[in-house]
């Protein structure tokens, strides 16, 4: 396999390794190269190659197996791997607003659901998140990734794979609202106190109380985004 260009990388090796997968003849069942040797076939970092294993395996294609290594789950190739779904909308202000709608139909449901399906090993993974995100926030005055990693904790509770993946397919419009749009930091801070309390309602088990404070965190972020694109 040839060494790609640094535009684009990530793409480029997610499109490298399908064909890679397909030209092996690798079936459902076979075992993937292993990181460093995928880092030195395409010639790129560690962290490039992470990244796209990590979303292979949110769409289900692979999976990793503690102590054996990374395998097959389904047929893939460049043609069948799923793309990032696109916006094409006049600016910042239009694309979060479209993006928002979808967001808050996902996230309301899925905050139902992690409230009735939630283990214990959920609860303390999620708890471990908001404290990051408590602490980052009350430091920086803002939390950004690790916001992010709190409602993909929320996501993963919900023990339905098929919320991962439509992140993944819109990750890039999602991720949005964690990188300081409008270049303001305070960007949704209101929305900070509600993220306990939706915990709060998840551990819970009040499906109903998860899904309003969703709603109190996706009405400031709306409130944010026409008061700050003025």
């Amino acid at each position: 396999m040839l060494p790609l260009p640094s535009i684009d990388r990530v793409v480029q090796v997610e499109k490298a390794l399908s064909d890679f997968v397909k030209r092996s003849g690798l079936a459902p069942g076979s075992r993937l190269p292993t990181e460093r040797e995928l880092m030195v076939a395409l010639n790129v970092g560690r962290s490039t190659i992470r990244e796209v294993l990590r979303k292979f395996q949110a769409l289900g294609v692979i999976e990793s197996r503690k102590g054996s290594g990374t395998y097959l789950l389904k047929p893939i190739s460049a043609g069948t791997v799923h793309m990032p779904i696109s916006i094409d909308a006049q600016g910042l202000r239009d694309a979060l607003l479209m993006t928002l709608e979808v967001r808050r139909g996902i996230e309301i449901e899925a905050s139902m659901a992690a409230a009735r399906r939630r283990t214990d090993a959920d609860i303390a993974i999620m708890e471990a998140r908001l404290v990051e995100m408590e602490t980052v926030h009350l430091a920086e005055g803002t939390s950004g990734k690790a916001d992010l990693a709190f409602h993909l904790s929320i996501y993963d509770s919900t023990h339905n794979p098929l919320f991962r993946q439509l992140l993944e397919q819109m990750r890039e419009g999602f991720e949005r609202f964690w990188s300081k749009p409008f270049d303001r930091p305070d960007f949704a801070s209101r929305s900070f106190p509600f993220h306990r309390t939706l915990f709060n309602a998840v551990v819970a088990g009040d499906a109903e109380g998860a899904r309003e404070e969703t709603l109190k965190i996706l009405r400031i972020v709306e409130e944010d985004i026409k008061d700050m694109s003025q």
